[in-house]
């Protein structure tokens, strides 16, 4: 079997329903038939950074016991461990509900990975009612994600929940 070229492009605005659909069906594309979870986490994090207008870092944090463990990512080195509850990625994990950031300062124990990181969206995997790992994503703009993103990434992460499960 020979490898194959992707390249994505999405005619929509960013943010919007059609957008949000467009980027699943790119998800879906690059991932179908594909068993190994690391390269799914990695492919889907360099999808999103090509994709998603306005990040600085976007990837994937795994569940580890208590603790969050850093997975496939774009953008500047990161935290390599967060505890469980700790920080927005911690906060998302440990709640299993998505965590929406428009001022990361302002967010209680927040984990500052990156100095420009101003706005954050954390959307927990979910398997079998567990939280399997989160999709981190960062952006240098203040209020840079909206309701309409987090529905978008919530609805990404149950379609390629099964397809990141670490077996």
């Amino acid at each position: 079997m020979f490898p194959r070229m992707f390249d994505y492009l999405i005619d929509h605005p960013a943010g919007s329903p059609e957008f949000h659909a467009e980027l699943r069906g790119a998800a879906d594309a690059l991932t179908t038939g594909e068993a190994d979870a690391v390269a799914n986490m990695a492919n889907l994090a360099a999808l999103i950074w090509q994709l998603v207008p306005d990040l600085n870092w976007a990837g994937f944090y795994r569940v580890q016991g208590d603790t969050l463990v850093l997975g496939p990512f774009c953008g500047r080195p990161a935290c390599i461990r967060i505890p469980m509850g700790r920080g927005v990625c911690g906060a998302a994990a440990a709640s299993g509900t998505s965590q929406l950031v428009e001022d990361v300062h302002a967010f209680p124990g927040h984990i500052a990975c990156d100095a420009a990181s101003r706005s954050e969206l954390v959307v927990p995997v979910i398997v079998d009612g567990q939280v399997i790992a989160v999709i981190d994503l960062d952006s240098p703009l203040p209020g840079r994600f909206t309701p309409a993103d987090q529905d978008g990434f919530e609805a990404l992460a149950a379609l390629i929940a099964s397809r990141i499960r670490e077996m």
